[in-house]
């Protein structure tokens, strides 16, 4: 008798509780039906091209294209205009030094320059074409192409040390400090023989 009313309280139980208790297996059952009615969905619609929302990154990758496009540039006249400056005859004592150790801290110089200055005034920038020739320190400028106003300076000087021979120091100038600072780049021992002129 025991054993029967035990099973009828589990029948009449069930019928009083009957869809007020779910069990959990059915629930998740249930939630993986609709989620897997999500996914179908969202595949069977078209796709849609992703709108940008946020310019910045957009404008960020154009600046970093353009600062390389810059230093690229200006590191490639930077070599053009220093070998045209020296001439064969200081070119073909110096060339190799100048190529190893001066040129890669110029393009360190035309790299953090290009790095300190928003890519629409970088696009304005040049470098100028005319080394000069005889005994001038110029070897180029980097220039603001709409106002004509120097940014950068890079020049090479000869330097007599007595008892000790010729050297030429590649220095550069800024405009912040109106060019009046000499920022050194280094020197090149020539010989003691007074060089050529430049150009020559």
């Amino acid at each position: 008798m025991r054993l029967w009313l035990t099973k009828l309280s589990v029948v009449l139980i069930t019928f009083m509780t009957f869809g007020m208790f779910i069990p959990p297996t059915y629930l998740d059952a249930e939630a993986s039906d609709q989620e897997l009615l999500v996914k179908e969905e969202k595949q069977s619609l078209p796709s849609q091209p992703r709108i940008q929302t946020n310019d910045t990154v957009t404008s960020t990758e154009e600046s970093i294209d353009v600062r390389e496009q810059f230093i690229t540039y200006a590191s490639e006249q930077a070599k053009v205009q220093s070998l045209q400056k020296f001439g064969p005859k200081i070119s073909n004592v110096v060339g190799d030094e100048f190529l190893e150790v001066i040129l890669p801290k110029i393009e360190e110089v035309i790299r953090d320059l290009a790095s300190e200055v928003n890519g629409e005034e970088l696009v304005r920038f040049e470098v100028t074409e005319r080394p000069s020739q005889g005994y001038g320190e110029k070897i180029f400028h980097i220039f603001n192409e709409e106002t004509g106003t120097d940014i950068a300076r890079f020049h090479v000087r000869r330097v007599n040390h007595p008892r000790e021979g010729h050297s030429f120091n590649f220095h550069y100038h800024l405009l912040e400090d109106q060019f009046e600072q000499h920022y050194d780049l280094g020197d090149i021992y020539w010989d003691k023989n007074t060089p050529p002129k430049w150009m020559s």
